[in-house]
């Protein structure tokens, strides 16, 4: 796993704290600074969204790697099983339990990815919002 969910989580929350932080600004700023802080939004939401279709991806390729590997195992286990039926019995538990936290582990980072770029969609939605509301005020005063 690249990151430690730790980090992962992290990082979502100041990405959360930041959308909370371009809303406070965008209240407060001209129209020109609302659309930048917009496509740096965007930008951002697309990084975010292209990252989570990239681990899509990886978990597919994985998934069809992980496929050949373990029909291999399985015949190299079923020689050993004859052989020693004890031992292998406590290294499948320890394996099987080994590759589900690890696919434990991805599918929680995956959820953290997806919430960070929900954050960012947010995040550009707020700005939208706003910058429509600024786009009302001054079409009252026109």
């Amino acid at each position: 796993m690249a990151k430690r969910l730790s980090e992962q989580l992290s990082d979502l929350s100041v990405r959360a704290k930041s959308a909370e932080q371009a809303l406070d600004a965008a209240e407060k700023e001209a129209h020109n600074k609302i659309v930048a802080r917009k496509e740096q939004a965007h930008a951002a939401a697309t990084k975010a969204v292209a990252k989570v279709n990239q681990d899509v991806k990886s978990a597919n390729d994985t998934a069809t790697r992980n496929w050949a590997s373990v029909k291999a195992k399985i015949a190299d286990d079923m020689n050993h099983l004859k052989a020693d039926i004890a031992h292998h019995k406590h290294d499948r538990d320890v394996k099987r339990a080994s590759s589900r936290a690890d696919r434990l582990e991805w599918e929680a980072g995956f959820a953290i990815d997806y919430a960070i770029a929900s954050v960012e969609q947010a995040k550009l939605a707020v700005l939208d919002a706003v910058d429509g509301r600024l786009a009302a005020e001054e079409a009252k005063q026109a």
